[in-house]
């Protein structure tokens, strides 16, 4: 029976480069991994193919004579046509801990217990907490080592014996043809040791279902998507594994108020007509909940921008605070008595010249635009 293109089998054309090879390689030996698909000959026949396939296509010396001679270049003790040796009785635990350590046992080499996995929890908090900094308990549901056995998995009085397997490796290894493939050991399942007589407590697993109740320490001046770690406060290893972490995720909810950027807040402020062309003063919160006031020149408008130093979000584990910037936006009348109506047909009516610099200067352009059409 012919066997498959390399490149089919990857699911890339030819040329591609190694970048891309590598991801194809990882993506295809991921689907059909024998811890994935256990039992499954069909899966565990097709990962020693992309193996075989992306170890020749990765080595640029071998992936040229697999262009030009194709299979044959690796028959005959892998002479191939033209003469050239090529030598793949190489061991491949390298290539697969450097692309499925984390998959295989949570990254460890060799026989032992697997690393519990890591955990994520999403906390929502105000932006006033995330200025301030603030101290909150969690509840979050998981894996804790089972008191019973001390999370060994084995009853009290008895201990773990070594995989007959392995031979408490954790591994075992398989030739086909010219390579050795190595994978864990389905019988301890990578730990290197079996229970002979289980926890009556967890059944042997070593961890048992718990919530608990954590204590977090939120830093001033987090911002939305920050990530905190717990070190070892994710779920228990199996069988007396180390346990994983916790991951606390911040969002920050939206302000009435303030639109956050980095460490500078901004925040809108409506300015009545009147006061945009007199001048005055208005107040405007701070996220540290006391009163700024802000000097508005004659004349101010909208999209002005005032700036208040000092007043923003301080800078999470280090030295400076943003600042506040507030951008005026000039608040047409509405709802007039007839009294304001005339008011304002009066002030109309006086005239006068620059009151309105920039609409005066763009109708004068738009006159003159229009005048040039019809020439």
């Amino acid at each position: 029976m012919a066997k498959a293109d390399y490149y089919e089998l990857l699911g890339v054309e030819r040329g591609v480069s190694a970048d891309d090879l590598k991801k194809a390689f990882r993506k295809q030996a991921m689907q059909c991994h024998p811890d994935r698909n256990p039992g499954n000959a069909d899966a565990e026949k097709k990962f020693k193919e992309i193996n075989e396939a992306y170890e020749v296509l990765k080595d640029e010396q071998k992936r040229a004579a697999y262009d030009q001679y194709g299979h044959a270049a690796f028959e005959n003790g892998g002479r191939g046509q033209g003469g050239g040796g090529f030598d793949f009785s190489g061991n491949f635990s390298d290539v697969f801990d450097d692309l499925f350590g984390d998959f295989v046992g949570g990254g460890r080499r060799g026989g032992g217990p697997a690393r519990g996995a890591d955990m994520r929890y999403n906390l929502e908090i105000t932006l006033e907490e995330a200025f301030k900094g603030k101290k909150t308990a969690i509840r979050v549901a998981g894996t804790v080592a089972c008191e019973g056995c001390e999370g060994s998995g084995a009853a009290p009085g008895s201990q773990p014996v070594t995989c007959q397997t392995c031979r408490g490796q954790g591994k075992v290894r398989a030739q086909q043809g010219f390579f050795t493939i190595e994978r864990t050991c389905p019988s301890c399942q990578g730990q290197g040791r079996m229970i002979k007589d289980p926890c009556t407590s967890c059944r042997g697993a070593g961890r048992k279902q718990k919530e608990k109740t954590l204590s977090v320490n939120i830093p001033a001046g987090v911002e939305d998507g920050t990530r905190i770690r717990l070190t070892g406060e994710g779920e228990a290893g199996p069988r007396g594994g180390p346990p994983g972490d916790l991951y606390i995720f911040l969002s920050l909810q939206q302000h009435q108020f303030f639109r956050r950027d980095g460490v500078n807040l901004f925040c809108r402020a409506p300015i009545p007509m009147t006061k945009a062309a007199l001048g005055g003063q208005i107040e405007v919160p701070s996220i540290d909940g006391s009163r700024a006031r802000v000097t508005i020149p004659p004349g101010t408008q909208t999209g002005r921008q005032f700036r208040l130093k000092g007043k923003g979000m301080p800078v999470m584990r280090g030295a400076g605070v943003g600042d506040l910037y507030i951008n005026a936006m000039v608040e047409t009348p509405m709802n007039l008595t007839k009294r304001q109506k005339e008011l304002l047909q009066e002030f109309e009516a006086a005239g006068g010249t620059n009151n309105s610099p920039e609409s005066e200067g763009f109708f004068s352009k738009v006159k003159e635009f229009w005048d040039d059409l019809t020439e």
